[in-house]
């Protein structure tokens, strides 16, 4: 495995290395680890609407970047109190490759910066009830991606102000707003370090479990495509927000795999249009499964015809086609 020291700060283009280092990964042997930071920057997860994430004033009025990623999950912000890593690998086992099994490199390091943290539920990692870490996977073709967050010492009033609430993932928390379940960690610490050596810390960690890594500067050629990438992609509106239009018909409900959010347009008793919204995690292109509901009779009979050799959850991992047309239709 390699570590790229990448010490760029536009989440263009570091999102956009991550994806072209995710396609580059050709054996087991190969792969990638990377700490990085980014400007101010909300960055949304695959499937959301960003609009409806964001607080567009407080983003426009302090310039924060907006940019989606390519895996699913919620909206998260950074800063350069927050560190990012990411792992690329290719595996025959993407299901080994489990959130736990990607966390332990940054529970060991706050242990050895003498802090106690652990995962809970699907990608959290805390510190006293508290998250400090979001984290995502995308896998494709035996490809596999995690990546995270870590608050080292972020401006959560900015936090709490650029990201809209989801009242129903505060009741399922149990908490009252964002401000009050996240916490950085440097309150947490006894001396006084800061970001770098919680970013040694890390490095150290991942080489106690990678040992033959291997520090890296990034290739000309990589250096080019990722610039292209930018570019084309991660720089441009359509990417970013995409259009966000008019729907008759809006089911939504909280699982405990995320927030699912279907919209559809129905015309003459067939779907015309349908767009899925969330902060879910899956592998395959949502736009598969939503093309495929157009034309579709809208109704049990139709869409169970239209779904019976589709496995939902490549698309909505954790939802599988009864519960997905219970959706619709309840």
């Amino acid at each position: 495995m390699k570590y790229i020291d990448n010490r760029n700060t536009d989440p263009r283009f570091n999102l956009a290395l991550e994806e072209v280092l995710f396609q580059s990964v050709r054996d087991e042997e190969d792969g990638y680890f990377l700490l990085w930071q980014n400007e101010p920057t909300v960055v949304v997860g695959r499937f959301q609407n960003t609009l409806e994430e964001i607080n567009v004033p407080v983003v426009k009025d302090r310039g924060i970047h907006v940019v989606r990623r390519v895996s699913g999950g919620g909206a998260v912000y950074h800063d350069f109190g927050n560190l990012n890593f990411t792992f690329i690998l290719r595996t025959r086992d993407p299901q080994g490759l489990d959130f736990r099994k990607m966390t332990e490199p940054v529970i060991t390091a706050l242990l050895n910066l003498g802090v106690d943290g652990n995962l809970v539920g699907r990608n959290d990692l805390v510190i006293g009830g508290k998250k400090f870490s979001g984290n995502a996977q995308y896998m494709r073709e035996g490809r596999f991606l995690h990546h995270g967050t870590i608050l080292f010492d972020s401006d959560l009033d900015v936090l709490e102000k650029v990201l809209l609430a989801d009242p129903d993932k505060f009741k399922s928390k149990g908490v009252k707003s964002v401000r009050s379940r996240v916490t950085n960690i440097r309150p947490h610490l006894k001396g006084e370090q800061d970001i770098e050596e919680l970013r040694a810390a890390l490095l150290s960690a991942v080489r106690e479990r990678w040992p033959g890594l291997e520090t890296t500067t990034l290739a000309p050629s990589m250096m080019a495509r990722t610039k292209a990438l930018e570019e084309s992609k991660y720089g441009t509106w359509d990417w970013n927000y995409g259009a966000s239009p008019e729907f008759d018909l809006r089911k939504q409900r909280r699982f405990s795999f995320g927030k699912v959010d279907v919209r559809l347009n129905v015309r003459q008793g067939r779907v015309t249009f349908c767009r899925i919204f969330g902060d879910f995690f899956g592998n395959d292109d949502i736009a598969c499964l939503e093309d495929g509901l157009e034309g579709v009779e809208f109704s049990e009979k139709g869409l169970m015809e239209a779904l019976a050799q589709v496995e939902v959850s490549r698309y909505i991992a954790g939802m599988d086609g009864p519960s997905f047309i219970e959706l619709i239709l309840g």
